[in-house]
């Protein structure tokens, strides 16, 4: 019979190597997948979703501007106040 020992350290190998097998198998798919896709044609950039994504960043600019200025106007105030 085999000591207990023994077995844990058998138990540990085999679901060690499971576990890397699996790991190394998914990154294998995983590169495959990425070579696959950039062997595609990629697709043209839709104009509409370009000009949603600048208007929402010219929107953001705008809120943060205006917390910034909400933020530190009473500060600028007294500062502009005292001659700095």
């Amino acid at each position: 019979m085999i000591s207990l020992i023994v077995q844990e350290r058998l138990l540990g190998f085999v679901l060690g190597a499971s576990v890397v097998g699996v790991a190394v198998l998914e990154q294998h798919r995983a590169i495959y997948r990425s070579i696959s896709a950039q062997n595609q044609a990629p697709a043209p950039p839709e104009v509409k979703a370009l000009l949603d994504r600048r208007k929402s960043n010219v929107d953001f600019a705008h809120m943060w501007n205006k917390a910034v200025d909400g933020a530190f106007g009473p500060v600028i105030s007294a500062l502009s106040s005292r001659g700095w």
